[in-house]
């Protein structure tokens, strides 16, 4: 019982408050960059509500089962990964050997669920915002992993997050190390990656492919797509904060200090997706594969010399 309690409390309602306040930001920040007004305060909420109020209409042809199953799937994984944060930030004791695991897995679903709906949708600019979907995760899932990998191996390879969040709470977070600077780079590039915006929107490019792998989505399966996305906005920067930046604790000044962060990963998010060109996916194969991968890698060998 208290764990569906831990789902639908932090796992749902928290991260999703967040998650929308953060859209919100984003995109009140980016239209005032571009000398617009922008949105009300409650625009992101009120445009998933207009979508679970419209009907499903399914492609010709397409497989039900699978076509309404993936945003389901992606949703799914956002909630658990989320409550896994949540209860390891909060009651670093109470974590489970092998939660790091555990949550670079689950962060790599709602990926594959929009590649699982591009491609059930059988529409041809899905299918190529899919293919290019799945090409971006290739790219830039070994670096994450790698850099995801310093604050495990400072932490004496422990691949609980209580242990790492420990660690960092009596010795300084992993950011303050040559190598965790590096690592914490790297995934902050790769993060962008995995929200899939500018400079690396590549799957949904909206003036090339329409919406890509969600060209033929509406009514509730978008409003699910969306909200998973808006999680996600939140979920990834505090991933990063635990393994990098010591975490988020909920007593005094500490709390600010958390906000703070959070607010400094966001921002970081906000200014790449205004100031730079969208790539084509060959450049950013090369630019994972290539100096991403590479800093990953010695960030690694430095975090391994160290300890």
């Amino acid at each position: 019982m208290i764990h569906l309690i831990y789902l639908l409390v932090f796992g749902f309602l928290l991260t999703t408050c967040i998650g929308l306040a953060a859209s919100w930001i984003d995109r009140k920040v980016t239209a005032r960059i571009q000398y617009r007004v922008g949105p009300p305060l409650l625009q992101p909420l009120l445009d998933i509500v207009k979508l679970l109020g419209k009907e499903t209409v399914l492609p010709a042809g397409v497989s039900r089962v699978t076509f309404l199953a993936a945003p389901m799937i992606g949703l799914a994984s956002v909630m658990v990964v989320s409550t896994v944060l949540w209860v390891n930030s909060l009651y670093p004791s109470q974590g489970f050997v092998g939660d790091w695991i555990v949550a670079l897995y689950l962060l790599a679903i709602p990926s594959l669920s929009v590649i699982l709906g591009g491609f059930a949708s059988r529409n041809p600019l899905a299918g190529l915002g899919a293919s290019r979907e799945m090409k971006l995760v290739l790219a830039y899932e070994l670096p994450f992993v790698l850099a995801a990998l310093v604050p495990v191996i400072e932490a004496d390879c422990s691949i609980r997050l209580g242990d790492i969040l420990n660690f960092q709470r009596a010795n300084g977070a992993t950011a303050t190390s040559p190598a965790g600077a590096l690592a914490l780079l790297v995934a902050i590039v790769c993060m962008q990656a995995k929200l899939a915006l500018v400079p690396f929107d590549i799957p949904e490019a909206e003036t090339e492919i329409l919406c890509g792998p969600l060209v033929e989505y509406g009514g509730p399966p978008l409003a699910i797509y969306r909200l998973m996305k808006d999680m996600l906005l939140f979920i990834l920067p505090f991933f990063l904060i635990i393994l990098f930046l010591g975490g988020v604790r909920c007593d005094g000044v500490h709390l600010f200090w958390g906000v703070l962060k959070y607010v400094g990963l966001l921002a970081l998010i906000t200014v790449g997706r205004n100031t730079n060109p969208r790539l084509r996916i060959d450049q950013a194969l090369k630019f994972f594969w290539g100096p991403v991968t590479f800093i990953s890698i010695g960030a690694v060998l430095l975090a391994a010399w160290g300890h």
